[in-house]
């Protein structure tokens, strides 16, 4: 199917990047809800959250939780959502591996402690971007899902989401025009039903491409976009949020 996007307009988009103050948060677990199989979402609050900023649905901030061997472990998550009146930041978790944030989440409860740092800074994505198409796993849900719920009303936006099961899939609240994709995989290192899926949807000039799920899907979604597709670099950030047997490693192919 023939859906090269063609010459963009001349406008490119923008990303504004914003530094912040780096300080550890000590916070309290105040919530703990199951979302679906694959996430669970957790609420926490406390007064070192005042001056918490995140301006950005690709945010990270650093968690630190015991690694089972005696030392701290540190692990990368989305700000899904942060309510300042109220100092509580929500984060939701993946449970894809069995890793010490996983551990943490499974038997976290009201009252825990969980110190976080960051984020260090935010990236802004702007300019002049007539539609979004957004890809990833469920590790990428978090940020999908407040990317969605952030976007200004009737602007259009495609997602492309695998995810284990039909149970996994999520509603999200949003003003967008939306045009939801949900993927059933087994593999989460196998890029073919995202590839399948993607050769079936046209994808309109001025289109701004993200990209987040395991290394070398996301390696292999950028190339089949750049190269089979024509879609230009300015116009696409991809991002390896995991790495198959590698702990706590992100990869970032467009920087």
């Amino acid at each position: 199917m023939s859906t090269d996007t063609g010459s963009q307009n001349e406008a490119l988009p923008v990303i504004e990047r914003v530094k912040h103050e780096l300080r550890r948060r000590q916070l309290t677990v105040v919530d703990v809800q199951r979302l679906s199989p694959a996430m669970i979402r957790i609420v926490l609050g406390g007064d070192e959250l005042q001056g918490f900023a995140s301006l950005s649905p690709a945010d990270h901030i650093k968690i630190f939780v015991p690694d089972g061997d005696g030392g701290i472990a540190m692990r990368d998550y989305t700000p899904r959502f942060f309510d300042p009146v109220k100092r509580q930041l929500t984060i939701d978790f993946a449970v894809h591996e069995a890793g010490p944030a996983t551990r943490w989440a499974l038997s976290a409860k009201v009252g825990d402690g969980l110190q976080i740092g960051g984020p260090r800074g935010s990236q802004i994505i702007g300019g002049s971007i007539a539609a979004w198409l957004l890809i990833g796993d469920e590790t990428a849900l978090p940020s999908i899902g407040r990317r969605l719920e952030e976007m200004q009303a009737g602007v259009p936006v495609s997602v492309v989401a695998a995810v284990p099961d039909r149970a996994d899939e999520q509603n999200f609240e949003t003003g967008a025009r939306l045009d939801m994709h949900w993927l059933h995989r087994a593999d989460p290192t196998d890029a073919v039903p995202y590839l399948e899926k993607l050769k079936t949807m046209e994808i309109e000039p001025s289109t701004f491409v993200w990209i987040a799920a395991e290394g070398s899907v996301a390696r292999a979604i950028r190339r089949y976009l750049v190269e089979e597709r024509g879609h230009p670099m300015p116009w696409l950030k991809a991002s390896g949020y995991w790495v198959q047997g590698k702990a706590d490693t992100v990869e970032k192919f467009d920087e």
